[in-house]
């Protein structure tokens, strides 16, 4: 089966770093578009930042310059670093991908477990 596994979330002060890493597996053919996104108690899912096939990236205005998303296409992982982290960074993040197994299949959309990510005193 194909699907994303994430690790690298926890407990960190303000201003501390995380890094967040996403590895895909099983019968992958391709990997397009990546992303992450989180969501916060009671909030809705936001995109976070996404990475394309050719690798242009796009980030939310709220973590402009303190978050970097990054690929690496051998591995078939994907990292989001994160930088001066504040209180309100506060969520649980998944990281998305678009997979084609083999040639003849359609891509299609997968999602990783979730990792927390906790920003307090």
């Amino acid at each position: 089966q194909e699907q994303l596994v994430e690790s690298g979330g926890g407990l960190v002060q303000p201003g501390g770093s995380l890094r967040l890493s996403c590895a895909a597996s099983g019968s992958i053919f391709r990997i397009g578009h990546m992303g992450w996104y989180r969501q916060a108690a009671g909030n809705q899912r936001e995109l976070v930042a996404s990475i394309s096939s050719g690798g242009s990236t796009n980030y939310a205005d709220s973590v402009k310059g303190r978050f970097t998303i990054s690929k690496d296409n051998a591995k078939n992982a994907l990292y989001l670093q994160m930088n001066s982290l504040k209180p309100e960074d506060t969520a649980v993040y998944y990281c998305n991908a678009y997979l084609q197994a083999d040639s003849r299949s359609s891509w299609r959309a997968y999602w990783g477990q979730g990792t927390q990510v906790t920003v307090s005193s």
